[in-house]
C-alpha cells in the first residue's frame, strides 16, 4: 500500500471563471491524472475554517517519488489554460506511516484537518504540536517543492473545531477543509480500483 501523499495547494484569482476551473479540475484533469502510471486516488477540498488563506487542496495518493519521473506525467504536467489564474501554488510529496486512507478519505458531513510547517520544522515543535493534535498523522516531506517540511492530516466531523495551539511556531498553520467531491480512485491494469 502506498504511503505517499502528493499535496497540491493553490488559490484561483478570477471569481467569474472559478466554477469553470473547478469543473475542469474535478473532471477532465482528475481523469487524466488518474490514468497515469502510479497514481492511486485523489480528493479535492475547499478551506472552510481556521486558516482559509489558501482555498484549494488536492491530496493524491501516489506510489512514491517515481510517480513524477514517468514520461506520461511529464507530458501533461500543469494547469493548461488556467496557469495564469493560479496563485499561491505549491506541490509537496509527503511520506508517513499509518492509514492514510482513513485520514484523507473525507465523506459528506466531515472535514479534513490539514496542518503544515512551512519551511524547516524543529523536531521539538513538531512533537509539541503532534501532542496537541493526537488524531493527526504527521508526514515528512519526501520530494517536489518541499515548501512545507511537515504536514498533519486527519478526518473529523464538519462541526469539529480544535482548541488553539499552545505556542504555535512561526510558519505553522492549520485549516479545516470540506470535501468538494468523493475520493476518486484509479483503475488498475487488472480491472481493480486503486487505493
Amino acid at each position: 500500500m502506498s504511503d505517499h501523499l502528493y499535496a497540491v495547494r493553490c488559490n484561483f484569482t478570477d471569481p467569474a471563471r472559478e466554477g469553470a476551473w473547478n469543473a475542469w479540475y474535478g473532471g477532465p484533469k482528475m481523469a487524466q491524472m488518474l490514468a497515469l502510471p502510479l497514481m492511486i486516488s485523489v480528493q479535492r477540498y475547499e478551506a472552510m475554517a481556521l486558516d482559509t488563506r489558501r482555498k484549494y487542496l488536492a491530496l493524491w495518493r501516489v506510489a512514491g517519488p517515481e510517480t513524477f519521473e514517468t514520461k506520461e506525467y511529464k507530458a501533461q504536467w500543469g494547469f493548461a489554460e488556467w496557469t495564469n489564474l493560479i496563485a499561491d501554488w505549491s506541490r509537496d510529496l509527503y511520506r508517513g506511516e499509518g492509514d492514510l486512507d482513513a485520514a484523507v478519505d473525507v465523506k459528506d458531513g466531515e472535514a479534513l484537518y490539514f496542518a503544515v510547517f512551512e519551511g524547516a520544522a524543529a523536531k521539538d515543535d513538531v512533537a509539541r504540536i503532534a501532542a496537541q493534535r493526537p488524531s493527526a498523522l504527521w508526514l515528512e516531506a519526501a520530494g517536489l517543492d518541499r515548501r512545507a517540511s511537515v504536514a498533519g492530516v486527519a478526518r473529523h466531523p464538519a462541526a469539529w473545531r480544535p482548541d488553539p495551539i499552545d505556542r504555535a511556531p512561526a510558519g505553522f498553520s492549520e485549516a479545516l477543509l470540506r470535501p468538494m467531491a468523493p475520493r476518486r480512485r484509479a483503475k488498475l491494469p487488472n480491472g481493480r480500483v486503486g487505493g
